[in-house]
């Protein structure tokens, strides 16, 4: 497993992976190394999470920018406020933004899911950025009543994700995932269509990954 990681961040364009080791025990696996952004880590993360057996990832991943990335906190604030202005999902001013060491923490609230990724996927690219902690709530819509039903409808829909073994817990707008998938394709597949879901507010993912 080791190699095919190696091999799969060898293989990712955006990843200069003759500088980042890779260790695996018992189906979880370690990245460790230097990185120039916060975006090479993400999609070293990604292309890790690819490889077939691959259980859980720690991440020992650290974000050096080069002299050329380099930004103040007010430079990186500035430049998120107007992408995220820009960001034609986004609802104007509903979004906080804080800067500390490169480090962008959002926070407000949001109606959808798909609003909060989009925001973090907007930020992920920036120059100077060294990571992103996203702290957007999703608000609960009115009703959430058949939520259960509409997730368990939405999985059994993808092919990709085999509903019959995830189970679906609600407590008003809280979903619980637990039961078994094959890949991390089928873990997101199910945690977006729970996500999808009107009513939900939060999605605590515990399903176990078994090839």
């Amino acid at each position: 497993m080791q190699q095919d990681v190696s091999a799969e961040l060898d293989w990712e364009p955006a990843v200069h992976a003759a500088r980042i080791g890779v260790e695996v025990k018992d189906g979880v696996v370690t990245l460790a190394g230097q990185v120039d952004s916060y975006a090479e880590k993400w999609h070293a993360e990604r292309a890790a999470q690819r490889v077939t057996g691959v259980k859980a990832l720690a991440t020992e991943l650290q974000v050096q920018l080069t002299s050329l990335s380099e930004r103040t906190d007010a430079d990186i604030a500035a430049a998120v406020e107007n992408l995220l202005e820009w960001t034609t999902t986004l609802t104007s001013g509903g979004i906080r933004v804080v800067v500390e060491g490169g480090w962008v923490t959002l926070s407000g609230k949001v109606d959808w899911q798909f609003q909060r990724q989009a925001a973090t996927d907007s930020v992920r690219h920036l120059m100077g950025v060294t990571g992103v902690s996203n702290q957007i709530a999703v608000q609960a819509a009115a009703s959430a009543t058949g939520v259960k039903q509409v997730i368990e409808a939405a999985l059994k829909r993808t092919a990709v994700a085999d509903a019959r073994h995830i189970a679906v817990q609600v407590h008003g707008g809280d979903v619980t995932l637990t039961g078994t998938v094959r890949n991390w394709d089928e873990r997101e597949t199910a945690t977006h269509a729970a996500w999808g879901t009107p009513g939900v507010r939060n999605v605590v993912d515990r399903m176990t990954l078994v090839y």
